[in-house]
């Protein structure tokens, strides 16, 4: 009997510790169950599909060289895994599965399914913490940010990290053939896939742009962000090779957490935070706010307004450059997330899970544990010591993190002969000299008012 490597959101071979024990162990097959029904009906995006689809090329033709041939099973939805799984099993003679853990309700009910039908030894290569090792005093799970990070910290920041490279020499099995039903659109071809490309993203991002990374990720016009929030969302990349190479040069990064080296490696943090939760409470990936108390908040179904916030036509310019990058590009700059979310749940009081699942159906890193995180940080229903009357005003936002309109204009070209001091908020200017923009679907002030009104239940 053999021992085989089921592929899932685990999508490397450098540093993936569970394939590499699985090839120790004598593995020379891996499978990848591939399930579109299921990931668009939780709104996964086609261009995150199409990035998923090119890697898993890419991987099949690197396995293959080393004499470990790729098995991409077309499925439909998760609870056909279980028979899928002990055919496929049985057809080669597989008596033992190595996979990484994913920590969704869906995925853990499948796993639980699968494991009653072949032996299943799951590992924990998506995080650096693995879910339930940091706890409070009394061993429950922390419902706000800022003391997880500091126990997270006491882990780990006297320790020296490192991954598992690739035990194997080339070896040939054969050659790889693309899957005849993957669509292969190249939407996401501006993300390249092969190893080399993605390990020079990794390394520019750490010599060139980590240091500044704490004054420039706010201004969505610099390219001060890594990145590589794609590769992470289908773990073509790993935390743990990440926090390693920043380790090499920053070696006491961890134990410096006022050095600006640490400020990206909060992100990883909140990453890590957003996984322990929704292991803790599986509530979060049923749509559940995580704070019960604003269940009484009465939300506006006004499907028309939310088309419009949709489509990038609310006539605040911040917002709408914002929401046409996502429709355009597939992704979103960090901050723009929070002003966008701000906006829909407290200026137009639409539901925080309508917002989420637009995000999960463009965004290229759609991830359902950080997005339900930020989408209920924004929406002040989720873990958050700040109180609802976070509102962010998208004008003095706009002033402040795209000041002479760079952004805006690069996204809303109606706006590109404003000048800076009234691109933040161009109406009257317009009036005045002439344009087309569209007027604001909400005054500031007014709908500040009116969301304290409704977050006071």
């Amino acid at each position: 009997m053999k021992t085989a490597f089921w592929f899932r959101r685990d999508l490397r071979v450098y540093g993936n510790e569970a394939l590499i024990e699985a090839i120790n162990e004598g593995a020379r097959d891996a499978l990848f169950f591939y399930c579109k029904p299921q990931w668009q009906q939780h709104n996964t995006a086609s261009i995150q599909i199409d990035l998923l689809e090119r890697r898993l090329v890419e991987l099949g033709a690197l396995l293959s060289e080393f004499g470990v041939q790729l098995h991409i099973i077309e499925a439909g939805m998760f609870t056909e895994l279980p028979e899928r799984l002990s055919a496929f099993c049985e057809e080669n003679n597989i008596s033992r599965l190595f996979a990484n853990k994913e920590y969704e309700v869906n995925e853990i009910a499948r796993d639980n399914e699968c494991s009653k039908r072949v032996s299943l030894r799951c590992f924990d290569g998506d995080v650096i913490a693995p879910p339930g090792t940091v706890l409070t005093g009394s061993g429950e799970m922390f419902k706000v940010f800022t003391p997880f990070k500091k126990a997270w910290l006491k882990l780990f920041s006297d320790q020296r990290f490192n991954f598992q490279h690739w035990p194997l020499e080339k070896r040939s099995a054969g050659e790889f053939t693309t899957p005849s039903f993957f669509a292969m659109t190249m939407e996401s071809q501006k993300w390249p896939v092969d190893d080399e490309s993605i390990v020079a993203v990794v390394n520019r991002f750490i010599k060139d742009k980590l240091t500044d990374y704490q004054g420039d990720r706010d201004f969505p016009a610099i390219k001060g962000t890594s990145g590589l929030s794609p590769y992470l969302a289908l773990g073509i990349i790993s935390p743990k090779q990440l926090l390693t190479q920043i380790q090499l040069d920053n070696p006491e990064v961890l134990e410096r957490p006022s050095q600006p080296e640490f400020c990206w490696i909060n992100e990883i943090i909140w990453r890590e935070f957003y996984r322990h939760l929704i292991v803790a409470f599986p509530k979060l990936c049923k749509g559940s706010n995580f704070n019960e108390k604003y269940n009484a908040v009465a939300w506006q179904a006004v499907p028309e307004v939310f088309q419009l916030w949709c489509e990038g036509q609310t006539g605040y310019p911040i917002v709408d450059a914002a929401m046409r990058q996502l429709n355009k590009t597939g992704w979103m700059h960090n901050r723009l997330r929070m002003i966008v979310a701000s906006f829909l749940t407290k200026h137009l009081l639409i539901d925080w899970r309508q917002g989420e699942a637009y995000f999960m159906s463009k965004l290229i890193d759609g991830d359902l544990a950080s997005n339900n995180g930020g989408w209920q940080w924004a929406a002040s229903t989720g873990c958050d010591a700040q109180p609802y009357f976070r509102i962010f005003n998208p004008i003095t936002q706009s002033e402040k993190f795209d000041p002479d309109g760079t952004f805006i204009r690069t996204y809303v070209p109606e706006l590109k002969n404003v000048p800076a001091k009234h691109i933040h908020f161009p109406h009257d200017y317009l009036s005045a000299f002439g344009g087309q923009y569209c007027a604001p679907i909400v005054d500031h002030k007014e709908a500040r008012a009116r969301a304290l009104e409704a977050f006071k239940v």
